[in-house]
């Protein structure tokens, strides 16, 4: 089944996708955020049809012992509107540690600076569209 996974940034989104065939998550797209959540939520309607995902994983922020906080309220809210504009299945998946996974993987690879702050993002959500993977929800 062919995914994409989102990462709801309050300046940016980052989109992955996975190809049907192999249970890889590679990073897509980040969508600066217009101000306007209708047009961003069209925007990403766009690229899910480009890909032709199936299905969409949305990271959600929870807290270490797995509670949800205001955070995660915010991106269950975001998350029922973007299901409205998409034609596919939208998930929530347990986002905890993306995004020090991405920094660690971006050092490692010498990414700093300007450079790592136009890529976090989409690093990010290759990090929980492949937790999702591989968790096989």
């Amino acid at each position: 089944m062919r995914a994409a996974g989102i990462d709801l940034g309050s300046v940016r989104i980052g989109v992955a996708v996975a190809p049907a065939d192999v249970s890889v998550a590679v990073p897509y797209e980040v969508l600066e955020r217009s101000g306007e959540r209708a047009h961003d939520h069209r925007a990403l309607a766009g690229m899910v049809a480009d890909v032709g995902a199936e299905v969409v994983v949305i990271g959600l922020p929870t807290s270490l012992d797995g509670g949800e906080g205001p955070a995660a309220a915010a991106v269950r809210a975001e998350a029922g509107e973007i299901a409205a504009a998409l034609e596919v299945p939208v998930v929530l998946h347990d986002e905890r540690y993306t995004t020090v996974t991405a920094e660690r993987m971006l050092a490692e690879r010498g990414v700093r600076g300007p450079a790592r702050r136009e890529v976090i993002d989409k690093v990010a959500a290759t990090v929980i569209l492949q937790s999702w993977l591989d968790a096989g929800d």
